[in-house]
């Protein structure tokens, strides 16, 4: 399997509306939070969730979460990012 590329190495606060969302596991949509398509031809697909009411929640930027879309701290474990 690929590995993701990793976008960010924190977590992205964001305030969610009720609806369904697509979360990008690639790592390579423009944002890094929602998918824009970018895993067109990788292994990727992205991972559907559904928002109940307004909530605030922090989604993975680095693509290594064990609770996608969710961070669960796994961006600690990886080397620094390069710029």
């Amino acid at each position: 399997m690929e590995t993701p590329h990793v976008f960010d190495n924190k977590p992205k606060s964001v305030t969610l509306m009720p609806g369904v969302y697509y979360f990008c596991r690639c790592g390579k949509s423009k944002d890094g939070k929602f998918c824009d398509g970018a895993h067109k031809g990788t292994d990727f697909v992205p991972k559907k969730f559904n928002i109940d009411e307004p909530t605030s929640v922090y989604l993975c930027m680095c693509k290594n979460t064990e609770n996608a879309p969710y961070c669960d701290g796994a961006h600690r474990k990886l080397p620094p990012k390069e710029s």
